[in-house]
C-alpha cells in the first residue's frame, strides 16, 4: 500500500476486507449500519451479510486504495476493486460513527 493517510476505522476496515474476514467486516458496522451498493441499500447486519456473502467478502474482493479524502466524519477512498463479482475503479464513501462505520456507499470511481 502507498503512503496514503487513511484514518481509522476505515484503514482497519480495508485491511479486514482484503483479508476476507467476514465477521470482522460485519463487526466494523454499527448495528443499524447501511451499505449502499450503486443505489441498492442493505441496512442492518443480516442484510449486509447476505449482500456481502455473495458480492463483497464472499467474492474474495480486494481494494487497492489510490486516493483518500476526509471531510469531518466522512472518509472517501477511491481505488481499484477486484473480486469474482465486479472489478474496476470504485469510490467507497464512509460515514463514521465513533469507532464504527454507519454507512458505506459504493459508486464508480
Amino acid at each position: 500500500m502507498s503512503d496514503l493517510q487513511i484514518p481509522e476505522p476505515v484503514a482497519g476496515f480495508i485491511d479486514t476486507v482484503n483479508a476476507h474476514d467476514a465477521q470482522g467486516f460485519l463487526d466494523a458496522f454499527t448495528t443499524d449500519g447501511t451499505v449502499d451498493d450503486w443505489g441498492r441499500e442493505f441496512t442492518g447486519r443480516d442484510a449486509i451479510k447476505a449482500w456481502s456473502d455473495k458480492e463483497f467478502i464472499g467474492a474474495t474482493g480486494t481494494l487497492t486504495p489510490e486516493e483518500v479524502s476526509v471531510n469531518g466524519d466522512e472518509v472517501t477512498v477511491i481505488g481499484d476493486w477486484r473480486s469474482t463479482h465486479a472489478n474496476g475503479r470504485s469510490s467507497f464513501a464512509f460515514e463514521i460513527a465513533g469507532e464504527k462505520l454507519n454507512r458505506m456507499t459504493i459508486r464508480e470511481g
